[in-house]
């Protein structure tokens, strides 16, 4: 049975990230919530088990394998989703990477990598969206940042700094094709309990638990947060409960950076 109501019914998304983490949580809320759902990563296993977990519960989904480093990757994304689904109207740019290094411990092929990642592609993904989306009078753009766009941490300096680009970046999108009905809002988590954080850990040498732990202290709420609590920002960016909503940043962190 085909999901036909909820906030998202008639529209159609592009998640990218979508094998794990954030974005296949998002993905799996979309796909709940009525939306038609492209899925983008090269975990091609990933995504086939997402795509799987939203058709099993009657949403649309379809899985486009891609590295969208890769040139020309990004419009053959949105090409292959608008072609199956009949046009664009929520990009929610999820993938994303991290490096644990210093200045002088990055190298110029790791920071090169992260760029790529983290930046390039969102803005590839972004240019190649926003003209099918004026095609159907408006849109939505949800970036995903970090606390970290807002703030620094030590041994971040490839991540810090393209996850502030991304922050900036959104807000340029929104100053820019708001005139189109196009919204751009970045949410930015603290610590999720996703792979990358806990990759992030194995980076850092830290057990998985003391890793948790020790995120936990920093917050006012004491743990870390879940895809699926960041998943409900950005379905509420992407929604018509935010129609007044751009050129922000949501803050998801359990109250990380309250304290400055």
């Amino acid at each position: 049975m085909t999901v036909s109501t909820g906030r998202l019914a008639g529209r159609v998304a592009l998640v990218t990230g979508a094998a794990s983490g954030i974005g296949a949580a998002t993905a799996v809320r979309f796909g709940g919530e009525g939306a038609a759902v492209g899925l983008v990563d090269r975990d091609e296993t990933g995504l086939a088990r997402v795509a799987d977990a939203i058709r099993e519960s009657g949403g649309r989904a379809l899985p486009v394998p891609l590295d969208l480093t890769a040139p020309g990757a990004a419009d053959r994304a949105v090409d292959v989703v608008v072609g199956a689904f009949g046009g664009l109207d929520i990009l929610v740019a999820a993938a994303g990477m991290i490096r644990r290094h210093t200045a002088l411990e990055t190298s110029d092929a790791e920071w090169d990598e992260v760029v790529a990642v983290n930046l390039t592609a969102l803005f590839r993904c972004c240019r190649a969206a926003i003209p099918r989306m004026r095609e159907r009078g408006g849109g939505a753009i949800v970036t995903v940042g970090s606390g970290w766009s807002l703030v620094a941490g030590p041994r971040s300096v490839s991540y810090a700094a393209t996850k502030a680009a991304v922050a900036n970046l959104t807000r340029a999108l929104a100053i820019d094709h708001g005139p189109d009905g196009i919204r751009a809002n970045c949410v930015c988590p603290g610590d999720t309990d996703t792979p990358l954080l806990r990759g992030e850990f194995h980076q850092l040498g830290e057990r998985l638990e003391d890793g948790l732990a020790g995120s936990a202290r920093g917050r006012p709420l004491g743990r870390v947060g879940s895809p699926d609590e960041i998943a409900a920002a950005i379905l509420y960016l992407a929604s018509d409960d935010a129609t007044f909503v751009t050129g922000t940043t949501l803050v998801v962190d359990g109250g990380g950076l309250a304290g400055g």
